[in-house]
């Protein structure tokens, strides 16, 4: 009898262990299923906010711009810091159209090439298109923060030293830009897309200006490093000297 009870007892041992088992195997398998819920949750959350802020900060080449809606019209707006009467000074440009999708659209054939004056000649009038002429123009003057004299020279021509920028705006059968000369372009508009054409430019000069200052600011960063560099070991070299 006595040892029918070990018996019983041991088992009952057993099946309560193995119900322990059981138990513990359900509840790691639940509280792993709540892990990976959370993390595709968390995972999602990142997704949305990068999406979110990738449409209401679009970028091109390094240049933030901001989604601003003023009633049926959308901007996109950057700034840039500027030397305005001796003063620090911070610009705001506003483009009507999607930077992002500008890159997209508009192709721009060849390369940027910036330099000090930039001469601006038509082929046509026929691209007034209900004002957006005056906006596109006005645009381009924006560029004269960087230091580009804008002008107008029915006699100019590209430059094939390159000694100044050449920018022609013609009617085509698409909407592009092309380089034909060291820095001459040509911005062809079709369906009077006069803006989107220009903008396309705009950005592309916003780029090849944060390329440059970026460039600048690690020469200067380079330079300062290496002067730092000497004096330390100037000044190891001078108490090494010293001491002994």
């Amino acid at each position: 009898m006595e040892e029918k009870d070990k018996i019983i007892k041991k088992e009952e041992a057993i099946k309560r262990s193995e119900d322990k088992k059981t138990l513990a195997k359900k509840q790691n398998k639940t509280l792993g299923n709540i892990l990976v819920f959370v993390g595709i949750l968390f995972l999602v959350l990142i997704i949305s906010f990068i999406v979110t802020r990738a449409s209401d900060h679009p970028s091109y080449n390094g240049v933030t711009f901001n989604v601003i809606k003023e009633g049926e019209l959308t901007f996109y707006q950057t700034a840039f810091k500027v030397l305005y009467k001796g003063e620090n000074a911070t610009y705001n440009i506003y483009l009507r159209n999607n930077p992002k999708e500008l890159a997209k659209e508009v192709p721009f054939n060849g390369k940027l090439n910036l330099k000090n004056n930039l001469v601006l000649n038509t082929t046509t009038e026929n691209l007034f298109c209900d004002g957006d002429w005056n906006l596109a123009i006005g645009n381009l003057q924006n560029l004269g923060i960087f230091n580009i004299n804008i002008m107008k020279d029915e006699n100019a021509s590209c430059s094939l030293g390159g000694e100044y920028m050449f920018v022609q705006i013609e009617e085509g059968n698409e909407t592009k830009i092309e380089q034909y000369g060291p820095s001459c372009y040509k911005l062809i508009v079709s369906d009077c897309e006069i803006l989107p054409v220009t903008e396309r430019f705009m950005i592309e000069t916003f780029a090849k200006v944060d390329s440059m200052f970026t460039k600048w600011l690690k020469k200067l960063l380079n330079v300062l490093w290496y002067w730092f560099y000497i004096r330390i070991e100037w000044n190891f070299l001078y108490l090494e000297f010293f001491n002994f």
